[in-house]
């Protein structure tokens, strides 16, 4: 009996699909280029083979049975597979990763990172061929918090971080440059009873006031806290759209990203008020490993770092939380 492995092959893959798609033998020949009989005789080849019949012969069309639509369905994917593959080998040759991993602080925004996600998967590679829009290289994004976004980067988790605060040892082969500064507000909704008071509140008044702080996705670096008062009750929630929703609610008191405020201050929702120490802008960074090899960076890499050199794709990452901006 003939190996099994030998006869799947991605031509007897490919005439079940197109016996499938034509609907009988005579058309599917016609298509292949064969006369009848020997696509008959390929067809039993395979049965046999595989020890099963494909195609129920009572019927006057090509009627496959289970075991023939499983063949087709598994065929198909493989078929894809294989094409897919080929063309993963024929772009890292061109110099395009065949991932890339970027660790995304949560305090960023969210419509501006797809919006570069849309730019990069729109990158045609053979000008005028639609069939290979795009680079080919799998994205894998991931959320960070405080030190986790520097983190994933240093422990070779990703190949980029975006939002890095900076605050932190370089340990080597890893290329940093500046996203920014960031201004925070510390806000309270309406209800609160830190709302009511005009002068500056001082820790000895805050200490008596749930917190509201996002946890450090950091595992092995030392978690980064900020703005907490020893004794104070505290609420941890895993992102900064969710401490403000719980701000918003009067869950709590704390710092938020002015731009990511901005639209509920101004609807009333959210008051700002002063403390004895007003936080200082945040610098954001953002960074990538440059070990990539003797090749240099890959096509991937270098896209998104052109990209970032933009300052208006900076400014709309640490601004944008609202709607388009406007110069």
């Amino acid at each position: 009996m003939t190996d099994r492995r030998n006869v799947l092959t991605p031509e007897a893959l490919a005439m079940m699909d197109t016996i499938s798609r034509t609907g009988s033998f005579a058309a599917a020949a016609r298509e292949l280029g064969k006369v009848p009989s020997a696509l008959t005789y390929n067809v039993r080849q395979l049965e046999d083979a595989l020890d099963v019949l494909l195609f129920d012969r009572r019927s006057r069309q090509a009627q496959f049975t289970p075991a023939g639509l499983e063949l087709l369905h598994e065929g198909r994917r493989l078929l894809q597979e294989t094409e897919a593959v080929a063309n993963r080998v024929r772009r890292v040759a061109s110099g395009w990763e065949t991932e890339l991993s970027i660790s995304v602080d949560d305090i960023l925004s969210q419509a501006t990172m797809f919006e570069l996600v849309e730019a990069f998967y729109g990158i045609c590679l053979e000008a005028g061929d639609r069939r290979n829009a795009g680079p080919g290289t799998r994205l894998r994004l991931r959320s960070g918090v405080m030190a986790g976004t520097w983190e994933a980067l240093v422990s070779g988790q990703v190949d980029m971080a975006i939002g890095v605060a900076g605050e932190y040892a370089n340990p080597g082969g890893i290329e940093l440059r500046t996203l920014g500064t960031l201004s925070f507000v510390f806000a309270v909704a309406p209800h609160h009873p830190l709302a009511q008071s005009e002068a500056p509140l001082h820790d000895a008044e805050l200490v008596h006031h749930r917190a509201v702080a996002v946890a450090d996705t950091a595992l092995r670096l030392a978690p980064m806290t900020r703005n907490l008062l020893p004794g104070q009750d505290v609420l941890t929630v895993p992102t900064m759209r969710a401490k403000l929703e719980a701000q918003l609610r009067g869950l709590g008191c704390g710092y938020l990203p002015e731009p990511l405020a901005r639209p509920h201050i101004d609807a009333g929702r959210l008051v700002v008020r002063r403390t004895s120490l007003d936080r200082d802008p945040a610098p954001m960074h953002y960074a990538w490993r440059e070990e990539r090899g003797a090749a240099g960076l890959g096509r991937a890499l270098q896209w998104w770092i052109e990209r970032l050199e933009s300052p208006a794709t900076r400014r709309a990452l640490l601004e944008r939380h609202a709607g388009p901006l406007t110069d």
